[in-house]
């Protein structure tokens, strides 16, 4: 199994992107310690993934308070002896619109979760991210978006992708000085993702336009090269790839997930 053996904190559990992270890292043999800002969300996700609990552990974490990090980042050491790897699900993507209509104290806010919460729990975690590097190897996984380098002409969401294109520039600088310790930084990169977010979309479209819920996701696979959008799962397992041994001679890169729409 991938992530046998190992142990991998997922920060931003709900019901999307951050529970099939953590479902495919327990079936491919991890110990997941699981952070959200909703306790319900948690043990939900606990409960779905490692129903004894003897391979999950988890803590409310607000990615905007340094402590809570440290706090979680201390769970799985306590709990588990250590980790391997992280995966930054955490994000705020509510905040719509573009520059014309912008309000800055919300692109802060936008910039503060999506930027400097995920440099925070990887710092939080750094301590024993190097232990694992020493140990051969660790791993850090961002998740950014292909709308920091592709708008889409559906919604406007620029302060989510400048946020994520900020974190990119911020993997490269991360890559080279975790590198040393044997840590590796990778991003992965979704694009129209099936999962709750765009489930939301489809059903706001759909009563928009007055058209059934298949004539708008049937619109959004015509554009993929498949033809069909990728799934919550789909960018899951290639999370997983990330936070395994077996892209240890990876860092600093973005891989896209999208089915072929934007081709780089």
């Amino acid at each position: 199994m991938l992530l046998a053996n190992r142990t991998v904190v997922v920060s931003g559990v709900g019901a999307g992107l951050g529970r099939e992270v953590a479902a495919v890292c327990v079936r491919e043999g991890a110990r997941v310690v699981l952070g959200a800002r909703t306790r319900e969300n948690l043990a939900a996700c606990a409960a779905a993934v490692d129903p004894d609990g003897t391979r999950s552990a988890y803590r409310v974490t607000d990615i905007g308070d340094e402590e809570q990090c440290a706090r979680l980042a201390e769970l799985a050491v306590e709990r588990f002896g250590g980790l391997d790897a992280v995966v930054h699900v955490a994000a705020l993507d509510t905040v719509m619109g573009g520059l014309e209509d912008a309000d800055f104290a919300e692109w802060q806010r936008v910039l503060d979760v999506n930027l400097l919460g995920t440099l925070r729990m990887t710092r939080a975690c750094l301590p024993a991210l190097r232990e694992a590097g020493a140990r051969g190897d660790g791993s850090v996984v961002m998740i950014g978006t292909q709308s920091s380098v592709a708008a889409p002409t559906e919604v406007r969401q620029a302060a989510y992708a400048a946020s994520k294109g900020a974190l990119v520039s911020a993997m490269y600088s991360l890559a080279r000085e975790l590198g040393p310790y044997g840590v590796r930084v990778n991003t992965v990169q979704p694009g129209w993702m099936w999962g709750p977010m765009v489930e939301g979309y489809v059903a706001w479209a759909a009563e928009s336009e007055q058209v059934p819920h298949q004539a708008v996701r049937q619109r959004l696979d015509a554009r993929m090269a498949l033809p069909r959008m990728a799934e919550d799962g789909d960018v899951a397992e290639t999370v997983a790839f990330f936070a395994s041994a077996r892209s240890r001679g990876i860092t600093g890169q973005c891989l896209m997930v999208n089915a072929g729409e934007l081709m780089r």
